[in-house]
């Protein structure tokens, strides 16, 4: 698939492959990404073998991994820029750059494995802890595509759905559970009261749409607590339809469940008023007093964990441990951390009058970063002197509590 807007800010176009993420936020990021450089580009699907993890992980450059029969072709004229996201992908990406005879250049979306000295530039953001270096850019929130069109049709298609709903229109954008946070029953009810309450104070009315993340049997929970006037979507893979652009296009504010770092940046990519809903206990609790080390008076929380999946406890250890290169251990607290020293959001319950939305820079700073690298002459002019960490939290470092924990955590 071939897809761009051709020449971009006085730079010859370049040709650009995106090699596809099978996770879905990272798949979004690199096309926003591709779609933000101007330049026309193809999306490759890659598949792997069932063992890719042994070639991949102990050889360089190779596509040992790949069930090319089920994938693209990866064939001359070879790309000027790979854009790849995903562990799995990096050495299809290298192997690329190995038969351009090191002409393409590779740009890594997210944290992978390779380091970012092997390639020419990795796009990550905090929650990650990657220590700094020259060839990473550490952005405030995930990149993502904003579709004015799709957008514009969907909201003509859902505005007269909706129509009868009291105003304001309240987004409700419900995830599910990640790491050491689980989201039940129990806590999918909690939601429903507290968005319903925020309605009902507002007399306005709740759209509320579920993901691919949230689990199909908390949806009753969710929608049996509710009390206020409200439209719900129930996420399915496939669907003709999908309110989520209209979402982003029509509601007037946004509550998140604080797991989704994409929803997050979406909502607070539309300049409009966010509020975030924190879930789950144990030694790293979103919203509260965050453990800096392992102390004596943490370990009371590690009870907690006792009701969820194995998984979710061995990653609040890796949480709680040093981001060393085999820990890989997202802490997403801390880009919630930036969102609310920013100014972007507040923590579901706290006065929506603090929030004072303003635009996000990341896609502009990524795609001046990319450009850069095919400047001879030096940097990007448009992008000259850029910072590489964020405004609001260091790379490798723990972003400060605003406060402590919300009482009512599941």
């Amino acid at each position: 698939m071939v897809t761009g807007l051709g020449e971009s800010s006085g730079m010859a176009a370049k040709r650009v492959w995106v090699l596809e993420c099978h996770r879905a936020g990272d798949r979004a990021q690199s096309i926003g990404l591709a779609h933000a450089l101007g330049w026309p580009f193809e999306l490759k699907r890659i598949s792997h073998t069932w063992y890719e993890f042994v070639p991949n992980m102990l050889l360089e450059g190779t596509l040992l991994g790949v069930d090319r029969a089920r994938s693209s072709p990866l064939e001359p004229p070879w790309p000027d820029l790979v854009i790849s996201a995903g562990r799995m992908n990096e050495n299809a990406a290298k192997w690329i750059r190995r038969q351009s005879g090191g002409r393409t250049r590779i740009v890594l979306v997210g944290r992978g494995w390779t380091r970012p000295g092997a390639v020419d530039l990795v796009v990550a953001t905090p929650q990650y802890r990657l220590k700094a270096h020259p060839n990473l850019l550490i952005n405030e929130l995930p990149l993502h595509i904003v579709d004015r069109t799709e957008q514009g049709r969907a909201a003509e298609l859902w505005a007269p759905r909706w129509a009868q709903l009291p105003r304001p229109w309240i987004a409700v954008l419900v995830g599910g559970s990640s790491g050491p946070y689980l989201f039940d029953a129990a806590t999918a009810a909690r939601l429903g009261r507290e968005a319903s309450a925020v309605a009902r104070r507002a007399g306005g009315s709740l759209l509320i749409t579920t993901s691919s993340r949230t689990r199909p049997t908390v949806i009753p929970a969710l929608r049996e607590a509710l009390e206020a006037p409200a439209f719900l979507h129930e996420w399915r893979r496939g669907q003709p339809e999908n309110p989520y652009p209209a979402l982003l296009a029509l509601a007037d504010r946004f509550i998140v469940t604080g797991d989704s770092m994409s929803m997050l940046a979406e909502a607070a990519g539309t300049c409009k008023p966010v509020e975030i809903f924190e879930f789950g206990s144990g030694l790293v609790p979103m919203h509260g007093p965050w453990s800096a080390r392992l102390e004596p008076r943490a370990w009371g929380r590690w009870l907690r964990l006792l009701r969820q999946r194995p998984r979710a406890i061995v990653n609040a250890i890796a949480i709680a441990l040093p981001p060393v290169r085999v820990n890989r251990a997202r802490d997403i607290r801390i880009v919630q951390d930036i969102l609310i020293r920013s100014g972007r959001a507040v923590w579901l319950g706290e006065d929506i009058g603090r929030v004072r939305p303003a635009p996000l820079r990341d896609l502009e700073r990524a795609a001046a970063r990319v450009k850069a690298l095919f400047r001879a002459e030096g940097p990007d002019k448009e992008g000259a002197e850029l910072p590489s960490q964020p405004l609001h939290a260091a790379s490798g470092e723990t972003a400060r509590p605003m406060r402590k924990a919300m009482t009512g955590t599941a």
